[in-house]
């Protein structure tokens, strides 16, 4: 078993980033999912409600944020240095995040039709992990619930071969992906190990209507898929499981080829 893929989502719910290598944080891979747009209201805005955000591509930067989008010119957005703080929602969680400034704002704003703000998650913001399987110090980035997010090739294969038209890895937006294992091994592991980072398999990872935007066209499948065939074997009582959530448990640094162990 190998690691054979590796994603960051800077902005969630806007394109990734493949990678080498990615340094394993407590709140997951560094750099993923650390920036959010949020509403008037400061809650969360996704794909879900705007599949355009997915067009979205995001570097990192030292001091801040880069955005570009099809049609709008490229954005290298600083954090300003007293930056503002701004309540805001995710799911469950409610805290104060940075804003990453008025430019950003604009720009996303004029992007996606909608008036928005851009905020990050620094040092300074912690968010816990809402979930019994959690101990004490879980923390997580922006995205949904836990830290990470893990798929085997050969469920995505599987996938495929029950579609019609087949979807990317993209759809899905993992943070790992593993090779060289049968289609759901992942569903029966309790604890793993890649290259020498622990990860402790907290709960499978229930699908939403997210699964049918192309990230690539940035508009959601007018047939519902992969979702619907996903309905079909995949229903749990839980919902629609598709991979799995990890919570880290020692730090260090993936790399694509790293070898995969269970560990119970």
């Amino acid at each position: 078993m190998r690691l054979s893929g590796i994603h960051v989502y800077p902005l969630k719910s806007a394109a990734g980033i493949d990678l080498a290598d990615a340094v394993v944080e407590r709140r997951g891979l560094r750099h993923d999912r650390r920036w959010m747009a949020v509403d008037a209201d400061g809650r969360c805005v996704t794909g879900r409600e705007l599949p355009r955000l997915t067009l979205v591509r995001t570097t990192p930067a030292r001091d801040g944020l880069v955005l570009e989008a099809p049609g709008m010119p490229r954005l290298h957005a600083a954090m300003p240095v007293d930056a503002a703080t701004l309540a805001v929602d995710v799911w469950t969680s409610r805290l104060r995040a940075p804003l990453l400034g008025a430019e950003a704002d604009a720009w996303l704003s004029t992007f996606l039709g909608t008036p928005l703000r851009v905020v990050h998650m620094d040092a300074a913001v912690t968010r816990a992990v809402s979930s019994p399987q959690a101990t004490p110090g879980d923390v997580v980035s922006f995205a949904d619930a836990f830290p990470v997010l893990l798929l085997s090739q050969a469920s995505l294969d599987a996938l495929n071969a029950r579609l019609a038209s087949p979807v990317s890895m993209q759809r899905f937006r993992p943070n790992l992906v593993v090779d060289g294992v049968p289609a759901h091994a992942e569903d029966g592991w309790a604890r793993i190990r890649i290259g020498a980072v622990e990860f402790e398999v907290a709960e499978p990872c229930v699908r939403c209507v997210f699964t049918t935007v192309d990230p690539l066209r940035g508009e959601r499948d007018p047939g519902g898929e992969p979702l619907r065939t996903l309905v079909g074997y995949r229903r749990t009582p839980d919902g629609v499981a598709f991979g799995q959530l990890l919570l880290p448990r020692s730090a260090g640094t993936v790399r694509r080829g790293d070898r995969v162990e269970v560990l119970r």
